[in-house]
């Protein structure tokens, strides 16, 4: 019921525990592009040229020169570009060759030959401090080589500032040497949805990280729109493989763990770093989510405690991860959050309840069976006395037919069916087990339970005694059947009503309104077992007279029972918040300590002690990183 109640917000889910894992995640690395925001390029007017004659048009020309042109777009840049363009006169050139994107290389290549003239030229689009590597290492003019470079350095840092991103396009001359022509501006502007998602995200305890392969100074202006925080890495900074056995760092998490919970959004970052930031997260022992789309998004995917391929991924992205959304943004990586941790309270208000349950029924046939002997309770002469209804001793020990215990399990069970669909509130925290406090309210629930079966039975057996309790109400003198039948609907009683205090969790059984279906379930539960108490016919069963409580005076008792089970539920529940009420006073056995991120002393310190170097880094020299 779980993947079905999720599919229908959008997140498809391979992986059954991948439910649980997200219910409890406390740190979400996301990528920028498609999921922060719309993947939909905005070309600007801007656009800075280093080659007289050069132009906008132009420009876009040539970048589409370094596309499979006459295919559909591969990506939101080449849409950018090839819509920009007049299609037709692509017809002048051929493509002789291809070089696809990569995001360790960052940039695309094509090879195309002038229809007209012959004359054959390369054409390259990619970031610009990559282009601009490209370019300097095959011109051998160093005061050329100086000039373009603080030229590209300074517009790439300008734009930056304003989070205005930047497209370099480059062609090789006659000489085979490559040109740096100009640089394309645009706008991937985020979606309208994501800073309110970002602000429910911490609400809810999920950290939301950015990692991007972006320029830094973009990436840090996107991170202040969206208002996720100032604290800015990139690539230099971070953890690398080893270049020979490509293994992580030995240290990683003592290394770099105060940087990983400090940052707030990762820059310029490579596929390698995106699952080194995630082990590195996961070993200082949070669970980590992980968006991404492409074939190298796929370790950190399958890394992470909880791997979400976003909508339009590869297939190699969808095979990795744990989740798979089929609509855009963030959005629906939060509601998913909610869902699932609505699902884990169903799952631990269940197990709760079916611990007290158990432990009621143990715990009360022990000591029933130990502490009360029937026949010390009967009347001195029973055999005189006209009014005394059994013709035999009362047993040895008090015990219940094995059908009666049949029958409390198998109603038991077929509510518990309703409890998937029940209504449940998602916490404000990431969930994780904590069993011991699990046992705790449990043991209380079934403590209270279990006390309340045994004075029943304990003044029921002494019905017979002057001055009984019961005889206040004028209810008195019970057959033996009529006790086991007494305390067979009582202890069924106590255990459908338990179900409504532990449904809750450490609120008042009232605070959250039972689903219908789990209501009808116990009603017919409670219905069932309360008709079968009235008219069940006099026998015995296993050596254990029973005798429905219609059958003879008093013919009210069963109301009275009803009256004292809801008593002593609300003392039950009562209880209960009052157990966890300690509990979390007291952080007894961990209460309040979640996965929630909360930055230790440590990480800190780092931003003290960094930042204000890594601000003057930023706003230096940025354009150089």
């Amino acid at each position: 019921m779980g993947p079905k109640e999720l599919s229908h917000d959008g997140p498809i889910v391979p992986r059954l525990a991948a439910i649980e894992d997200m219910a409890g995640m406390s740190i979400l690395c996301s990528d920028k592009t498609g999921t922060l925001t719309m993947n939909k390029m905005v070309i600007q007017e801007e656009t800075p040229v280093y080659k007289k004659g050069e132009s906008q048009y132009s420009l876009l020309r040539y970048a589409a020169m370094a596309a499979k042109w006459w295919e559909p777009p591969r990506d939101a840049l080449d849409t950018l570009t090839l819509n920009a363009v007049d299609m037709p006169s692509m017809s002048a050139v051929e493509q002789l060759a291809f070089l696809p994107f990569d995001p360790i290389v960052k940039r695309t290549e094509g090879t195309v030959k002038e229809i007209s003239t012959g004359k054959i030229y390369k054409t390259t689009k990619g970031a610009p401090h990559v282009i601009l590597k490209l370019v300097t290492s095959t011109n051998q003019n160093q005061k050329a080589n100086e000039a373009i470079t603080a030229a590209v350095e300074e517009d790439v840092h300008s734009f930056g500032l304003r989070g205005i991103r930047t497209l370099a396009v480059a062609k090789t001359n006659d000489k085979d040497q490559w040109e740096f022509l100009g640089m394309l501006t645009f706008l991937d502007p985020p979606r309208p949805d994501t800073k309110q998602t970002i602000e429910d995200s911490n609400k809810y305890g999920v950290a939301v990280k950015m990692i991007t392969g972006d320029h830094l100074l973009i990436a840090r202006e996107t991170a202040r729109v969206l208002g996720m925080g100032e604290y800015v890495k990139n690539a230099a900074q971070l953890p690398h493989l080893d270049p020979v056995t490509k293994k992580k760092p030995d240290l990683l998490a003592r290394d770099y763990g105060n940087m990983c919970l400090a940052t707030d959004t990762f820059a310029q970052v490579l596929p390698e770093q995106k699952y080194l930031i995630v082990e590195c997260l996961r070993e200082l022992g949070y669970k980590v989510g992980m968006t991404g789309d492409g074939v190298n998004d796929a370790p950190a995917l399958k890394r992470a405690d909880v791997g979400i391929a976003v909508a339009g991924a590869t297939d190699a992205a969808r095979a990795a991860a744990d989740i798979v959304l089929t609509q855009p943004g963030l959005s629906t990586v939060v509601e998913g959050v909610l869902i699932s941790r609505r699902i884990f309270v169903r799952i631990s208000n269940f197990l709760t309840y079916r611990i007290a349950a158990t432990l009621q029924l143990l715990v009360f046939f022990f000591i029933a069976i130990l502490a009360f002997k029937p026949v010390e309770y009967m009347p001195s002469g029973w055999e005189t006395i006209p009014e005394f209804y059994d013709s035999k001793e009362w047993p040895e020990f008090f015990k219940m037919p094995v059908l009666m215990l049949m029958l409390i399990t198998l109603l038991n069970d077929g509510t518990l069916i309703a409890i998937g669909y029940d209504n449940a509130k998602a916490r404000d925290t990431p969930e994780k087990w904590n069993l011991r406090v699990m046992f705790v309210v449990s043991s209380m629930l079934a403590a209270v339970s279990c006390v309340s079966s045994l004075l029943l039975l304990k003044v029921s057996l002494q019905s017979w005694q002057h001055g009984n309790f019961l005889r206040q109400f004028e209810v008195g003198r019970l057959s033996y059947g009529q006790i086991t039948t007494a305390i067979y609907l009582k202890v069924s009683i106590s255990d459908f009503l338990t179900l409504f205090s532990a449904r809750t969790g450490p609120d008042w059984f009232f605070s959250i309104a039972p689903e219908w279906s789990l209501i009808g379930a116990a009603a017919v539960a409670l219905l069932v077992s309360t008709i079968l108490a009235l008219t069940w016919p006099e026998s015995t069963m296993d050596d254990v007279p029973i005798q429905g409580l219609a059958q003879g005076k008093p013919y009210d008792f069963i109301m009275y029972i009803w009256v004292y089970c809801v008593a002593w539920f609300f003392v039950q529940d009562a209880v209960k918040v009052l157990t966890y009420y300690l509990l979390k006073t007291f952080n007894v056995f961990g209460f309040n300590d979640t996965g929630k991120l909360v930055l230790p002393d440590s990480a800190l310190r780092y931003i003290r002690d960094n930042k204000a170097k890594d601000l003057h880094s930023i706003n230096a020299s940025g354009s150089r990183r």
